[in-house]
């Protein structure tokens, strides 16, 4: 199951963990992000111990948002040793974000 995340622990759980994390940017009453999140919960037990999965609530976490300029929702960004790698934004099929998990950690 994907972690949710915060402001207060983005910094130590994503920039400074080494490998592969994937944070989904999302908010409850976004409908495309409620069809996005079984995927991205799907991706979280299948690719254990190769990527870590987050979930960032938009509403109640503004100042991460906002730090990556997150300005639609879903948006899900792909961090490796800490840096942004690359980026979706909108509610994508689950194989466009297991196959950029499966590249991203081939890289």
């Amino acid at each position: 199951m994907a972690n949710a995340i915060t402001d207060s622990d983005f910094i130590e759980k994503v920039e400074k963990t080494t490998g592969l994390v994937m944070v989904d940017f999302w908010a409850p009453w976004c409908s495309p992000c409620l069809i996005l999140g079984p995927s991205v919960e799907r991706i979280s037990e299948e690719m254990q111990g190769k990527v870590s999965v987050y979930k960032l609530n938009v509403d109640e976490n503004r100042e991460t948002a906002g730090k990556f300029r997150v300005m639609s929702i879903p948006t899900v960004m792909w961090f490796k040793d800490g840096k942004v790698v690359d980026s979706v934004l909108g509610a994508v099929p689950y194989d466009v974000l297991h196959n950029k998990c499966k590249e991203l950690i081939a890289e």
